[in-house]
């Protein structure tokens, strides 16, 4: 997983680096294990764009990955380490006892051999197995972890990250999440052991902007290059300041900064809040 540097032999190539793939396997997905990606160009069902500059990219097929780790049954052999175009982890394909494949995140310490397994009755703590919170001592770092008994893997499941189990509590345990926020989760809650792999995905340097295109990006025109009526950013002679209070986005909200958390069914299970010192 390391970073590979290119010579300068253009304006694009100075400063670009890139991935040396030198942890993957295999070049072609199980095409079981894929769906066709339809693009939406950032729009909605209406046709509306709901999330801008997105449109364009490489064609990709999507990996069906197991974010549930539900089978408990037989243990599994990890039979190749994959690149995923949709994630900036990297993804294992298992084989489980019974012939059944399956896509999973990739961990730090996995290879090519290793036997994987779900479960207390399948799995001991070693990177790649999955386990109950409840099985899992305290201080360890896991990945993939449930929000809701269940649900499957939602939180720490990108390149580099993972969550600590903290204390437990009666039935819920408490969890440091990637982002630093301290929350209780239900100690029947799935995670799997380890820290996710492909830590380098940070240091990677674009070095032009056609990479970004590639990935689905379109440009972003600053505010402050607009006319006052296009953005609130906008006008005035030459460059000025935004001439506000706080940022705004196109349409006059608060932007930068401005919290917009609203879930308060569960605000009791936070204990401490991201980017809170104490």
């Amino acid at each position: 997983m390391a970073v590979k540097v290119y010579k300068p032999t253009s304006a694009g190539r100075r400063d670009m680096t890139g991935h040396s793939f030198e942890e993957i396997t295999k070049s072609r997905p199980e095409r079981s294990l894929t769906v066709a990606l339809r693009k939406s160009g950032g729009r909605n069902n209406t046709g509306r764009i709901t999330v801008r500059h997105r449109g364009g990219g490489h064609r990709r097929r999507y990996r069906l990955i197991d974010f549930k780790r539900d089978k408990f049954d037989c243990t599994a052999q990890i039979i190749a380490i994959e690149y995923d175009p949709n994630r900036t982890a990297r993804i294992a394909l298992v084989q489980y006892e019974d012939g059944e494949k399956r896509y999973i995140i990739a961990p730090i310490g996995v290879k090519v051999g290793d036997v994987i397994g779900n479960g207390s009755a399948k799995a001991r703590l070693r990177p790649g197995n999955a386990l109950e919170i409840k099985d899992i001592p305290l201080g360890t770092e896991i990945h993939n972890v449930e929000l809701e008994p269940g649900h499957g893997g939602q939180v720490a499941r990108s390149a580099g990250v993972s969550a600590q189990l903290v204390a437990k509590e009666g039935k819920y345990a408490l969890v440091r999440m990637p982002s630093g926020e301290v929350r209780y989760l239900h100690e029947r809650c799935m995670a799997t052991i380890g820290q996710v792999g492909n830590t380098d995905h940070g240091n990677v340097k674009l070095g032009k902007a056609g990479r970004n295109r590639w990935k689905g990006w379109r440009p972003s025109v600053r505010g402050s290059a607009m006319d006052p009526g296009s953005h609130p950013h906008g006008g005035g002679e030459g460059r000025t300041p935004i001439g506000l209070k706080a940022p705004k986005t196109p349409w006059g909200k608060p932007a930068l900064g401005k919290k917009t958390r609203s879930n308060k069914r569960t605000d009791r299970f936070i204990v401490r809040r991201r980017g809170k010192k104490r």
